[in-house]
């Protein structure tokens, strides 16, 4: 007497091939490949997110608030800006910058002048004082980082080498068409 195959009972697992075929018919994906490029950006999401975590710990001995940094470095590496632009580069609401550019003077980090094309216009300029700041808190960063990458194996330099050239061609294809050289500032 033969025995009849049986369908697992419900509730039981599937091996993981049934079920990949299974999801790919309910989703309609039939190409392997969505997933891998959905699965490097979150990675890479999550990376760049715990990093920045963890330079914001060596950031916060310049004294500066996140905000008041990024706003900073956008003149120090990217040149003076009009308020309006500096907001839209920062993406907050232009009321919002004003307040952070007061702070900002206060702290002597910045100065506004007129713009020599257009006196109604402001120009927001980073100050000496301002781009030291910066400069070194960015020093202090590629420091950590380095002691960092110095750990690593020879080929996982490589390998991170290879990866920042890639996300350099990236970022350098997606800039803005307003003003940028399709370079990345330092």
């Amino acid at each position: 007497m033969t025995q009849a195959k049986s369908t697992p009972p419900v509730g039981k697992p599937r091996s993981a091939a049934r079920r990949a075929s299974a999801r790919r018919r309910r989703t309609g994906t039939r190409s392997r490949r969505a997933v891998p490029h959905e699965t490097l950006a979150d990675r890479l999401h999550s990376a760049a997110i715990h990093l920045l975590r963890r330079l914001r710990r060596v950031d916060e001995q310049t004294g500066l608030s996140g905000p008041q940094a990024s706003a900073l470095s956008v003149l120090v590496f990217g040149g003076p800006q009009r308020l309006g632009d500096l907001a839209r580069a920062e993406q907050v609401r232009p009321p919002t910058m004003t307040r952070l550019v007061r702070d900002m003077e206060r702290h002597q980090l910045v100065v506004r002048k007129a713009d020599p094309r257009d006196g109604r216009v402001v120009v927001v300029h980073p100050t000496a004082r301002g781009r030291r700041l910066l400069v070194e808190g960015r020093g202090r960063r590629v420091k950590m980082l380095a002691a960092q990458i110095a750990r690593l194996s020879g080929d996982d330099r490589a390998a991170l080498r290879r990866g920042i050239e890639a996300l350099e061609r990236m970022v350098v294809a997606r800039l803005p068409a307003h003003g940028r050289t399709g370079t990345l500032a330092p």
